[in-house]
């Protein structure tokens, strides 16, 4: 089965899948934002600590209305704009589309969901070092693994090939539970997220500091027991001494949240904090660090976003 990939979103994690999917000669089409002229004239490159590459040559859209149907469309957007789904994911979608949000957060595919109820969804989860900092170039610094979770296949064959051509493609994936990757990712991203942008750090200054370090920790075992409240199996203690380990060896790295900070963006307080903390209040659970960083964070916010 030959399946065609459509890409919104084409930023640091779309614009490396997607470029690593058309590298192996899957067919990708992008949807571009501002930099549409520049990647129409002179392609997209990566630069990959697994190899640089550049295709010269790239399906690139201003519109999904000008994009045909595809059979899996891979959102890559902040989740800050996803109201915008409501009008750019129709023409894209034929009957069997699995839609994959690869974006970070709880609650995101039980809101698309409403907003489309016969959509078939999963989420993404993606553990990918990366940034685009200049027009058609994505920085691709560690890790590249991505998990996938179905939220409301119909066909998981469908996910299965998607899947396949992924790992063909040179990104590790692989099909997980849905709400066990959605919780494990959160492990990694309410403390680190939030606390390089209230500290005004990066992550490699905050592990090399004994004091953030500890609070880093009691921040991952506080969501890991949100996620126990929330029925998640299969995680424990033992995966924040992992994320710590893993966080160690990575390079200096501004998580997402700190790149919206430093150019003033709109900040994804409500997906990475705010539906995680009403979640686990649902379950019986206070998650009161993660509160007390999702306030600050809104009071920096407000600060810029005027």
């Amino acid at each position: 089965m030959t399946l065609k990939y459509g890409i919104i979103g084409s930023g640091a994690i779309g614009g490396y899948c997607g470029g690593k999917l058309a590298k192996a000669g899957k067919e990708v089409h992008f949807l571009f934002h501002s930099d549409y002229e520049f990647v129409k004239s002179n392609g997209l490159q990566i630069d990959s600590v697994d190899g640089d590459f550049h295709l010269a040559e790239v399906n690139a859209y201003r519109s999904t209305k000008d994009m045909p149907k595809c059979d899996i469309v891979l959102v890559c957007l902040k989740s800050t704009n996803n109201g915008l789904l409501k009008e750019m994911l129709p023409p894209l979608l034929h009957k069997n589309t699995i839609v994959i949000l690869i974006q970070n957060g709880i609650g995101l595919e039980s809101d698309l969901q409403k907003v489309f109820p016969d959509l078939n969804l999963a989420g993404g989860l993606a553990f990918i070092c990366a940034s685009k900092n200049e027009p058609g170039r994505i920085n691709h610094q560690s890790l590249g693994k991505i998990n996938i979770g179905a939220y409301s296949c119909s066909d998981i064959s469908l996910l299965e090939e998607a899947i396949k051509d992924l790992n063909e493609s040179g990104i590790d994936t692989k099909l997980v539970d849905y709400e066990e990757a959605r919780w494990k990712k959160a492990v990694w991203n309410i403390p680190f997220n939030g606390m390089t942008v209230v500290l005004n750090t990066t992550t490699d200054k905050l592990m090399a500091n004994p004091d953030t370090e500890k609070l880093l920790r009691e921040m991952m075992i506080e969501v890991i027991e949100a996620a126990q409240h929330a029925g998640v199996k299969n995680i424990d203690s033992s995966l924040a001494d992992k994320t710590i380990a893993m966080t160690k060896v990575m390079p200096p790295y501004s998580p997402s949240m700190k790149l919206d900070y430093d150019y003033k963006r709109p900040m994804e307080i409500k997906y990475l904090y705010s539906r995680s903390i009403e979640e686990a209040k649902k379950n019986g659970y206070d998650m009161v660090m993660a509160a007390m960083l999702e306030k600050q964070l809104q009071f920096i916010e407000s600060q810029y976003l005027k």
